[in-house]
């Protein structure tokens, strides 16, 4: 009898933007080197596949697992539609900014991965822009109080507003009100080095100084600009991303409350901790703010110029439970809920597709009438086979997200 529902441990990624303490505790892991936790990663990518757990022990990566028994793990709806799992789960602590950065649709992620294996670029070389051929649209919810992140760009008068009242920016008013939001940010993403010093060097000090008299709030561009700064003798070879935490949205999101990014919406996390569910890609076009590979003409060829208004998903209650909640995504790739409780309870659901389930607080057992209960404590996860009904209960206070593939 084979078993329906496995350990999975995930895989860490020591990004040098991440936190030092939440993962490593959310993990039970003493943080001895002082190592950035960034993410924890809990997918089939052939970059960082999670590993199952074996009853005996023993492990196997979840990518292995799969490819052994595709029709069962997946489904052969799953497999034919995808050919692999399609999702990827992740746990990440932002403690600096993340880059800034497009994804492309699947068409284009395509013809980009074709285009760089026939320029016969390694798939591992840092300057790669396409991993994969899979588009990667994202959501996420945030983890802690809050969270900050940049979301798309202002609308026209939200810019107009930035550029007349910031003097180092006003002489970009009359080009953008002439010519709209490409020619405004590729002017500013293609600028020359030198320009972007002489342009950039005041405003930042300007920034720094206000940030350190309480005269700005994570609301504003420049606390996040004096931000970057801080400490630093010398302001040299200023980023170009700068520009964007000026013309993107600055979205708060409260414990709970998540939001959509799908492909061609230019954005950067800034800070807190977050779950995040996505497409099974690593494509990552990069525009700033990272020391990784950037290619500006790349981004800007898939980037939407066009104003975005964010929307913050509060998570829908679902009517057959009420411990569940749902953050809608509107691609057929992956879907995610929340599960929270307080106190003794238990929880009853069918596996339909392939899910994946991470304990962010509390711990709890989950049964099947196909084999062992499993004990799963606060961090660690569990992969469920699809056509598999099963429950969960805890006696204490619980918050689980769980990852699947809408059917």
């Amino acid at each position: 009898m084979q078993d329906n529902i496995y350990k999975l441990k995930g895989k860490i990624q020591h990004y040098a933007w991440g936190g030092y303490t939440y993962i490593s505790k959310l993990l039970g892991i003493e943080n001895t080197n002082g190592e950035p936790y960034a993410e924890y990663w809990l997918g089939a990518h052939p970059s960082a596949a999670a590993e199952i757990i074996l009853d005996d022990g023993a492990s196997v990566s979840l990518l292995q697992f799969i490819q052994q028994d595709p029709n069962r793990v997946l489904t052969p709806a799953i497999q034919a539609k995808f050919g692999e799992l399609p999702y990827l789960l992740k746990v990440l602590d932002v403690r600096e900014m993340l880059s800034i950065q497009v994804h492309p649709t699947k068409e284009n992620a395509i013809k980009g991965f074709e285009s760089e294996e026939q320029a016969g670029i390694p798939i591992h070389a840092p300057h790669r822009n396409y991993k994969d051929k899979n588009h990667k649209p994202e959501v996420m919810v945030a983890l802690s109080e809050t969270f900050w992140l940049l979301h798309g760009f202002k609308s026209a008068a939200a810019i107009e507003s930035v550029l007349a009242n910031t003097f180092e920016l006003s002489v970009l008013l009359p080009l953008f009100k002439k010519q709209g939001y490409k020619a405004l940010y590729q002017l500013v993403m293609e600028m020359e080095q030198k320009n972007i010093n002489n342009k950039l060097n005041t405003l930042i000090r300007k920034e720094l100084h206000k940030k350190a008299e309480g005269l700005l709030t994570k609301n504003d561009p420049g606390w996040w600009v004096a931000k970057l700064y801080e400490g630093k003798e010398a302001i040299e070879n200023i980023d170009r991303g700068i520009f964007s935490i000026y013309f993107f949205n600055i979205v708060q999101l409260k414990k709970g409350e998540g939001i959509f990014q799908k492909a061609g919406i230019p954005h950067a996390y800034l800070e807190g901790q977050n779950v995040e569910l996505m497409a099974n890609s690593d494509n990552v076009l990069r525009a700033g703010l990272t020391p990784k590979h950037i290619d500006v003409p790349e981004l800007l060829k898939h980037t939407i110029f066009q104003p975005v208004i964010p929307e913050i998903l509060t998570g829908k209650q679902i009517e057959r439970n009420v411990l569940e909640f749902n953050y809608p995504c509107p691609v057929p790739d992956f879907g995610i809920h929340k599960i929270e409780w307080e106190g003794a309870n238990q929880y009853t659901a069918y596996a339909a597709s392939p899910e994946i389930i991470i304990a962010v607080e509390g711990g709890f057992i989950i049964s099947s009438t196909n084999g062992k209960n499993k004990v799963i404590k606060q961090g660690e996860a569990c992969f469920i086979i699809p056509n598999t009904e099963y429950s969960i209960s805890s006696s204490g206070r619980v918050l689980l997200f769980k990852a699947f593939v809408p059917i």
